[in-house]
């Protein structure tokens, strides 16, 4: 959570979106949208769509992205419901891109997703608003409120054993997915 105020150019940029493009999705339809800013009128917008709780720090970030996933294929206008875990997939794609240019990302869902079609001028009834993700340099986790720099530090994960299981649902009978 803590950024340096140190601009990311838009070559690192570049680079971050041309991550996304090789990103798989459903019969490649990569249907993410990357809106982003960094320029002072740009953050601005943006920043007016995070919830206070993540400005106290996302408003450190030199570059800030919103995150649309288009509804429904472009080829046939049928509903895509892969979108969302094709939009998760150009995300992360995104992120270790950044990280090996040395670059930090947050994505945060604390924004106001109902806004956000309006201020960034994007079609509600063709894409849905994802994330909100700050992109910048590394910061001094002093400059955070006390409560955040003690966050700033890798987070527990679920046990292995909580999230991956070979075969059936554990408990489950396997003779029924309707659970």
């Amino acid at each position: 959570r803590a950024f340096a105020p140190d601009p990311v150019s838009e070559q690192q940029l570049a680079v971050l979106f041309e991550a996304t493009r090789w990103a798989p999705s459903c019969f490649n339809e990569q249907p993410w949208l990357f809106l982003y800013a960094t320029d002072d009128e740009d953050l601005r917008r943006f920043r007016s769509l995070i919830v206070e709780g993540n400005r106290k720090w996302a408003d450190a970030a030199p570059a800030l992205v919103l995150v649309f996933a288009r509804r429904h294929f472009a080829r046939n206008d049928k509903p895509n419901r892969h979108y969302s875990f094709d939009a998760g997939a150009a995300w992360m794609s995104l992120a270790l891109q950044a990280r090996r240019l040395g670059l930090y990302t947050h994505a945060m869902a604390g924004f106001d997703e109902d806004a956000s079609y309006d201020v960034l001028a994007v079609p509600r009834n063709r894409y849905e608003a994802m994330a909100v993700i700050a992109i910048g340099h590394r910061g001094d986790p002093g400059i955070l409120p006390e409560p955040l720099a003690q966050k700033e530090s890798p987070n527990d994960r679920r046990p292995l054993s909580e999230v991956a299981y070979r075969g059936v649902f554990p408990g489950g009978t396997g003779g029924s997915a309707k659970e």
